[in-house]
């Protein structure tokens, strides 16, 4: 988020050594999503979704990689629950494949019935989300989230599931990263279903959004001793400069990557000057739809991966890019901004390494809107590796989640209501456009055999849920 100055520091105390202990209560988890691991794609009437669609489209993953397989936690969720309890989670963030909800006679969802049980009897929370990039193709055929009536169709699947499954899962997240389902989906056409249309993403993550607010309505009438909120990828935002051109584009990538999805979740309206930067592409959503999407809500989960440094000069230097296809922007109505590297490190997907980042969103979302209660849902580090002598000694892994978990407990001691911290991934997956050749995982998963193995990181973020928190770096 912007305002914290074109070195991008801001306020974590990143670089020091003291014990750091986490509250009582607080949850330790981590997290996956269902194409990502599931596999079993014919599975029991799961029926096509826009991933199964996009990844044969040739050139559109690496490898020409799918996800098919996965990882099979179809069939070998058992398994990883008992790692989970081996680790000590406290919770454990899934996603709902929709297309598997779609599945006749409620087969696809008698998966998710078994999966919340398993995790009940060892002790680990369910935390599911219920849209995590899978439409059903069919829906994608008859317009996808840039149609109203996907948004409707939505909030019926959401309640057909917390009908199931809301009688042993309290803690509930709708949608999962409206900025990438929305911009990289139907903008930039990097993600599935592969569209470049701006105007049209737009439409796709108003969509989204009322999609959430009429899933939460739904879910909230039949339990409303349940919980509910949402999960938004945010980053910090600098300028690369005090130049009058880069403080511009420090505000667009703001408006259109942070604020368009939190001012309508969190204050019920849009806001003005993205408004102004997207007006040539016709974006006109309804007023009244800004109340269904500002439904309360009782914890929002925040995605952290990175800090962006913003240019306007169009002669600047680029950083990666977000996948590595990209090659028509997902910034509507701003595709003259750039992201220059600043050097700082980066993780094996390219992504400038900076906790203190971390530590600027939670505390902005404390000051600048109403208070909720906040999770980070997902933070983590991709990497190239393989394992040595049957193990994957990860110590970047390490030293990113130490970095990013002293970011949180910065947060806290500000007094930021962090419940709590879901590492990105449990598992070694299917990674979007990136396909096999990233693995984020606290365990490492031999593809060929699909064999399970914790990494040195595994060990560690045992330990530090043992002790309820970090000991002094050496």
């Amino acid at each position: 988020m912007s305002g914290k100055g074109a070195n991008g520091q801001g306020t974590s105390k990143q670089g020091t050594s003291a014990r750091v202990d986490f509250p009582d209560g607080f949850r330790w988890g981590a997290a996956t999503a269902a194409y990502q691991v599931e596999g079993a794609t014919d599975a029991d009437g799961r029926v096509p979704s826009i991933w199964d669609t996009f990844v044969r489209r040739p050139g559109a993953v690496l490898g020409g990689d799918t996800g098919d397989v996965a990882v099979d936690q179809y069939h070998r969720f058992r398994e990883d629950v008992a790692i989970m309890r081996n680790l000590g989670l406290t919770a454990y963030r899934f996603s709902v494949a929709w297309p598997r909800a779609e599945a006749p006679g409620g087969r696809g969802l008698g998966f998710y019935e078994r999966l919340v049980d398993a995790l009940l009897d060892a002790g680990i929370e369910p935390w599911p989300t219920l849209y995590h990039w899978d439409l059903p193709q069919s829906l994608e055929d008859a317009g996808g989230w840039p149609v109203r009536d996907t948004a409707h169709r939505f909030a019926d699947y959401a309640a057909r599931v917390h009908l199931v499954l809301g009688d042993r899962v309290r803690n509930w997240l709708t949608v999962n990263e409206p900025w990438c389902a929305a911009f990289l989906g139907y903008a930039s056409g990097d993600h599935a279903p592969g569209r470049r249309e701006p105007g049209a993403a737009l439409s796709a993550a108003h969509h989204l959004m009322l999609g959430h607010g009429l899933a939460v309505q739904a879910m909230r009438a039949e339990r409303p001793d349940n919980r509910f909120g949402a999960a938004v990828n945010l980053y910090a935002i600098s300028p690369a400069s005090d130049a009058e051109a880069d403080v511009d584009a420090a505000r667009r990538v703001d408006g259109l990557q942070n604020r368009f999805f939190l001012d309508p979740l969190l204050l019920g309206r849009y806001p003005e000057d993205v408004l102004a930067d997207v007006e040539r592409f016709g974006f006109a959503p309804p007023d009244a739809d800004l109340a269904v999407i500002n439904q309360p809500i009782d914890h929002l989960g925040v995605n952290y991966y990175s800090r962006h440094t913003v240019s306007g000069d169009p002669d600047s230097a680029p950083q990666a890019a977000a996948s590595p296809f990209a090659e028509h922007s997902p910034w509507v109505g701003s595709g003259h901004v750039r992201f220059p590297s600043t050097g700082r490190p980066v993780t094996g997907m390219g992504w400038e390494i900076d906790p203190s980042g971390l530590t600027d969103v939670l505390v902005r979302l404390h000051e600048e809107y109403p208070a909720v209660d906040l999770c980070v849902t997902e933070n983590g580090a991709g990497y190239q590796e393989e394992p040595s002598n049957g193990t994957v000694h990860d110590a970047e892994r390490i030293a990113y989640l130490d970095g990013h978990l002293r970011a949180c407990h910065d947060a806290i001691s500000a007094g930021v209501p962090l419940r709590g911290y879901f590492t990105w991934s449990l598992l070694d997956n299917f990674e979007w456009a990136w396909g096999y050749s990233r693995r984020f995982g606290l365990v490492h998963v031999d593809y060929a055999t699909l064999r399970r193995a914790p990494k040195d990181s595994a060990r560690w973020y045992a330990e530090v849920i043992r002790r309820g928190g970090l000991g002094d770096r050496g």
